[in-house]
């Protein structure tokens, strides 16, 4: 590819990408490049690192619009994954562009944008893969729940009221149904109404629940994102990939967190994980969340995880749309699973 013009001091995301593709702009010259798009970033995996570039987007949850923007989000992550994945991530990077337009990594010239880098992490390790393969050993399971149960056990209480924590839920709840009941989406009208008709009675009807977890000190500054496949199985686990871009979704309860981690590895045909993440919290925090609680978090947290997998017929061409409406039903029909027992 050939070098750019130092005139193109502002480069566009397709470049960039292009370039990250490239094994030149790597310091280490790694013999090829994996690159992997998410909906906020891409990531590029050389032999040893990952190397991660957010895109330049702005939601009302997020802004990475701006090079100052996305350098303070890379701070971030790589602050906030210090709590439970220490020594994997390596630092905040620049991608520069020298006076022959050249791009590389921690080169010489002008920041042209940043990047997160990290060791990179093996995928026959991560949490889904174990599962997927029927490979997840019970002590591996048993040493990731003390590790998550000692990190919310050191989480410093944030106060809130139990109006303003059942306010959080009110929130997420319209947000969902009204993602989830777009006939542009084509979901079944019936099911969509009924679990989040489940949903608003629960929170009506069981206030005091919610109350007392706010009022007990649980809610406290978490991972914001605890899925499978941000769960590295090894010795200690590593949990990766902190939600850093917004606070507010790093606000919960414990026990939320833990519910999400356990439906998504129920949804992979995983229960036993349920079962040995709350009961190795309960013994080592001594807090005793009310299984109807557990379910409520559950069938909220796949409403979520429907209404992301939806979002994406909005951005990706049709002939995938039927693979993301899958998706969202999935997770609906699990939600359905869950609204008897709350």
């Amino acid at each position: 590819m050939k070098p750019l013009s130092r005139r193109e001091t502002v480069l566009d995301q397709e470049t960039k990408v292009a370039l990250l593709r490239q094994p030149q702009t790597y310091p280490e010259k790694p013999a090829r490049i994996e690159a992997v798009e998410t909906h906020m970033s891409w990531v590029f995996l050389t032999p040893h690192h990952a190397f991660k570039l957010k895109k330049p987007v702005r939601y009302d949850y997020l802004d990475f619009s701006t090079l100052a923007a996305r350098k303070k989000n890379c701070e971030e992550e790589m602050r906030l994954n210090q709590r439970l994945a220490p020594g994997v991530y390596r630092g905040v990077v620049a991608l520069t562009m020298d006076a022959r337009g050249e791009m590389q990594i921690e080169g010489q010239g002008e920041v042209i944008d940043w990047l997160v880098k990290m060791r990179r992490l093996p995928a026959e390790r991560m949490l889904d893969y174990l599962i997927r393969h029927r490979t997840l050993e019970p002590v591996e399971l048993h040493t990731v729940a003390e590790w998550l149960a000692y990190f919310y056990r050191e989480r410093i209480p944030q106060k809130m009221s139990g109006e303003e924590y059942r306010r959080q839920y009110e929130h997420n709840l319209r947000a969902n149904h009204e993602a989830l009941a777009n006939p542009l989406y084509e979901l079944p009208a019936a099911l969509v109404e009924a679990v989040h008709g489940a949903q608003w009675k629960f929170l009506r009807s069981a206030p005091e629940l919610f109350d007392r977890r706010a009022a007990d000190g649980r809610i406290v500054e978490g991972h914001g994102d605890l899925r499978p496949e941000h769960v590295c199985v090894e010795s200690p686990p590593v949990i990766f990939d902190c939600l850093e871009f917004n606070r507010s979704f790093r606000i919960i309860d414990a026990a939320d967190e833990l519910a999400f981690l356990s439906m998504e590895c129920e949804r992979l045909d995983a229960p036993q994980v349920e079962q040995e993440l709350f009961g190795v919290y309960r013994r080592i925090t001594g807090d005793h969340p009310p299984p109807q609680l557990i379910y409520f978090y559950k069938a909220q947290r796949a409403c979520v995880r429907a209404r992301l997998a939806i979002w994406h017929l909005r951005d990706l061409e049709k002939s995938v749309w039927p693979r993301w409406r899958a998706a969202a039903e999935e997770y609906l029909r699990l939600t359905e699973s869950y609204s008897g027992k709350f």
